[in-house]
């Protein structure tokens, strides 16, 4: 019994499965691609925001706020990150039909950050605590800020690179 398939030639398969191997990395790029801008910023300034209200929330004494307003703005600025982190990562999903994954990001990159940022805010908290002097806060503001642009960058680069 014959039946009518088509028999593709050696070329044809190789080409077929070269296709194939091009969708799956254009979809792992798009899982890895950066946040919506609007998040980008909102998860800059956050990251920039979050050595300060640490450091006011770990001072000796009340600094510039009372430490139940430090709690408070640390915990309703956390909260407000969530939702937003939701939202963005629905947006994505809904925009490009790829889900936001984490695992497809290197390595070699995001282990770094996420051991180096909460060592940067506990640590520059500390130091402001030990020493008094804001200018711990302020350094590891700015740090974490630059970083957040870096890791931006570096994913659109990457992000263009696959896709």
């Amino acid at each position: 019994m014959e039946t009518d398939a088509v028999r593709m030639t050696p070329e044809q398969a190789r080409s077929a499965l070269a296709d194939n191997e091009h969708v799956r990395a254009s979809a792992s790029a798009l899982s890895a691609t950066p946040w919506p801008n609007w998040f980008f910023l909102t998860l800059t300034l956050y990251a920039a925001a979050l050595p300060v209200i640490y450091g006011g929330v770990t001072a000796d004494s009340d600094w510039l706020l009372p430490h139940s307003a430090w709690l408070g703005i640390m915990l309703a600025s956390a909260a407000v990150y969530w939702v937003l982190f939701v939202v963005a990562a629905k947006a994505w999903r809904d925009k490009t039909g790829v889900a936001l994954r984490f695992d497809v990001l290197p390595k070699r990159a995001t282990l770094p950050l996420a051991v180096g940022l909460p060592v940067l805010v506990v640590g520059a908290g500390f130091a402001f605590r030990l020493t008094g002097r804001p200018a711990w806060l302020i350094a590891a503001s700015l740090i974490s800020a630059a970083v957040s642009v870096g890791f931006h960058l570096a994913f659109v680069r990457l992000h263009r690179q696959t896709v």
